[in-house]
């Protein structure tokens, strides 16, 4: 192997080790931020299920954009309706949400049926799919 060959291999192996380093350093990230979003997750679902006044807080801080685009179509939007919205955005059931806020699954199908008309969707739509759209 000549001298210039075997300066080119090394300078090869230095980039594909370097690449190699900044790939493993990328899954490390991304590891790390799945683990994050599935425990921000679970503490918002963990507030929500126990009724807690914190529970819209926390959930406008992991999910901004979606509060943003409900106000931003219906912008007279209250607190209670933003926070069931996002008991929908969890994709709880009706049961599981009338569970969460002490309702009977009546009073939650109405809630689903006024919010449906305030934010103009119309009744072939799933409600659960057009929230997870936004």
């Amino acid at each position: 192997m000549s001298f210039g060959g075997y300066f080119l291999k090394k300078s090869f192996q230095n980039k594909y080790n370097r690449k190699k380093a900044a790939l493993i350093e990328k899954e490390a990230e991304i590891s790390n931020l799945g683990s994050q979003i599935n425990t921000a997750f679970q503490e918002i679902v963990s507030l929500a299920k126990s009724n807690s006044p914190h529970f819209l807080t926390r959930f406008r801080e992991v999910y901004p954009l979606f509060c943003d685009k409900i106000i931003e179509i219906y912008p007279e939007i209250q607190n209670s309706e933003l926070t069931f919205c996002a008991y929908l955005r969890l994709n709880f059931t009706t049961k599981e949400i009338a569970n969460s806020i002490f309702v009977t699954t009546k009073t939650v199908q109405m809630r689903k049926y006024r919010l449906r008309k305030k934010l103009n969707i119309s009744s072939d739509t799933d409600i659960y799919i057009w929230i997870s759209n936004l």
